[in-house]
């Protein structure tokens, strides 16, 4: 050890041992040999040692990767990463130092790069979360139990367009609409027929639903006040992202800002009356899915996280009664390496800026709990079985990264929403890897190799850059209205297809591995016209049955409380009860907040 370096404490996680050094002049020239050292020793970590590791290198490179080289060329110039990163050809600690108890750390512990519970999949496997919803609501339920037959373990809910702009099965503008990319939900009526026979406070149900996620919210707590569950039981997550949704998806209700006032309310009611429920899934999904590296959509992503809790706090908000209820939502794209390190840099990163933008105290408010998904956007259309693959490496990536719950898309999903043949196959590639690949075994298995802490780190620092430049804004919602994400992500978008194109990036059945005359037919879910004729009479039935009277009254006092600073989830749940639309909730948010225009941007 150098004189300048003091001793290192041995170390204090029992069953420990360290590999050793180098020792000096006992190896032949350019090669490393290791023995073992004093308990406590870091192997290679003085300055002497990772000398000596250099030089053998430096020995190694000339001698035999040049003679490799010269026997066979290197397959391509360069090797990057899905997002474009380049990766080296060989990492070792020379590379990567590495400071354990700082950037790693144990599982469920800051700053919980290794996971966030201590046992993690020891204790309880991830929750096996299959998105689902077409048609009209009794035909969802029927898929949710018969999902929940076969072995999953959340419910997951797919809302159709309409419903996701919030408009009403019978507007003009839902024509054609209703039904086809996932279930129509009008009233308190259609949510009582989609979760008909499955109790709220046994199961916890995800809902992607974001410009109106206030009023779907509503219509949920409603259900569970009327079948009389206390509210503190039900336990699940609503995705109420809409910073996202301007950056990315675009199925918007009102402006940024007043929609960032909807979103604090469900913060604040949540926290008070429902503590059970994650009243965010701050999206990185969408983000990746429209295009973004792995780098941006962990940047973006976490900058929304940090515009909604500074929101909750400027409300008056202490951090830590809401903290912990917040999750995050992240897309598992092809590039295995990237998509591991990219689930452990973003729990390291939410941790340190809870604890020290926000000054959280409890260690609950640090923690970053994901839920995962699978590329939608990787799925290809030609060779649709080569999908079952990726999806199977996809699902692994996003294990080894530590989630908490995963959804596997199905091969089918280029061409409609998955058959029930094919969602059980999803299904079962989780059950697999949960239950014949190993991985579940052991906590963070790949924690420690240099490559993927190497890739860690990168990641982190190219993101914090693009955080400091959002903070240079004025944060994410400044930056939305000034259109940087959105640049940054076409842009992204635009070279990932360039080098498609140009064939430097390889899609199995695409631009590469393709077959002559293909044309692979699968079974694929339609859905019949009827049912949309079948849910606008539903909803005038309601519509008609209903209390006149009591409907105007509860829609003024949603009116009325969007007029003032009031928080708006009581009214909209009363609206609810009294068994207004949902479209008719959002027209009065719509006439005091406004609509919103995308900018064009190019």
């Amino acid at each position: 050890m150098s004189a300048s370096q003091p001793p290192r404490a041995p170390s204090s996680i029992p069953g420990t041992r360290r590999s050793g050094y180098v020792r000096e002049g006992s190896v032949p020239d350019g090669a490393v040999a290791l023995e073992e050292g004093p308990p406590g020793e870091n192997p290679l970590g003085d300055e002497h040692s990772l000398a000596a590791l250099r030089a053998a290198i430096a020995e190694w490179r000339r001698e035999d990767v040049s003679r490799a080289q010269q026997k066979q060329p290197l397959r391509k110039d360069r090797f990057v990463t899905w997002s474009g990163i380049e990766v080296p050809d060989l990492l070792t600690p020379a590379d990567v130092p590495l400071d354990y108890a700082r950037e790693l750390g144990l599982p469920g512990r800051y700053p919980f790069t290794r996971g966030v519970q201590p046992t993690m999949y020891r204790g309880r496997l991830w929750t096996m979360r299959m998105f689902a919803g077409f048609g009209t609501p009794a035909q969802t339920n029927a898929r949710f139990r018969y999902l929940v037959e076969q072995g999953q373990t959340g419910l997951s809910t797919a809302f159709d367009f309409p419903t996701l702009m919030g408009y009403d099965s019978d507007s003009p503008r839902a024509l054609g609409e209703v039904g086809l990319c996932g279930v129509a939900v009008d009233t308190l009526v259609d949510m009582d027929r989609l979760f008909e026979g499955i109790p709220l406070d046994r199961i916890t149900t995800s809902m992607t639903i974001n410009g109106p996620a206030i009023v779907l919210l509503a219509f949920y707590i409603a259900l569970a006040d009327q079948r009389g569950i206390p509210r503190d039981k039900i336990g699940g997550t609503v995705q109420n992202d809409c910073l996202k949704e301007f950056i990315a998806q675009h199925a918007w209700l009102v402006p940024p800002r007043p929609a960032m006032r909807m979103v604090t309310d469900m913060i604040e009611f949540c926290a008070r009356e429902c503590p059970r429920y994650n009243s965010v899934s701050i999206s990185g999904y969408h983000i990746r899915e429209a295009g973004s590296t792995a780098a941006q959509e962990l940047a973006f992503t976490l900058a929304n996280g940090i515009a909604y809790v500074q929101a909750a706090c400027e409300r008056g908000l202490d951090v830590d009664a809401f903290a912990p209820r917040l999750s995050f939502f992240f897309d598992v794209h092809n590039d295995f390496f990237e998509e591991i390190a990219k689930f452990r840099a973003a729990r390291r990163m939410w941790a340190r800026i809870m604890k020290e933008r926000f000054k959280a105290r409890s260690p609950e408010s640090m923690k970053l709990r994901t839920h995962a998904q699978t590329a939608g956007v990787s799925l290809t259309a030609q060779q649709p079985y080569n999908n079952v693959a990726r999806v199977a490496l996809q699902a692994l990536a996003a294990v080894l990264g530590g989630t908490q719950s995963l959804h596997t898309n199905s091969l089918d999903e280029t061409y409609a929403l998955p058959t029930e043949e094919a969602v059980t196959i999803a299904l079962r590639t989780q059950q697999i890897v949960a239950e014949e690949s190993g991985a579940a075994n052991v906590i963070d298995p790949l924690g420690g190799s240099y490559h993927l802490e190497w890739l860690t780190n990168e990641l982190e620092r190219q993101a914090l850059d693009y955080i400091q430049r959002i903070d240079g804004m004025g944060g994410m919602l400044a930056a939305v209205e000034k259109g940087y994400p959105q640049r940054e992500i076409a842009r992204a978008s635009y070279e990932l297809e360039r080098a498609v194109n140009r064939g430097e990036r390889v899609v199995v059945g695409v631009n590469g591995y393709t077959q002559q005359g293909e044309g692979t037919r699968i079974p694929t879910l339609r859905i019949d016209p009827e049912l949309e004729r079948q849910q606008v009479a539903n909803l005038q039935r309601v519509k008609a049955e209903r209390d006149a009277g009591a409907v105007a009254a509860a829609l003024a006092a949603v009116e009325s409380a969007a007029r003032t600073d009031a928080n708006l989830m009581p009214p909209i749940i009363a609206a609810a009860r009294a068994h207004c639309t949902q479209q008719e909730i959002c027209d009065r948010l719509r006439a005091v907040f406004g609509t919103y225009t995308d900018p064009a941007e190019f």
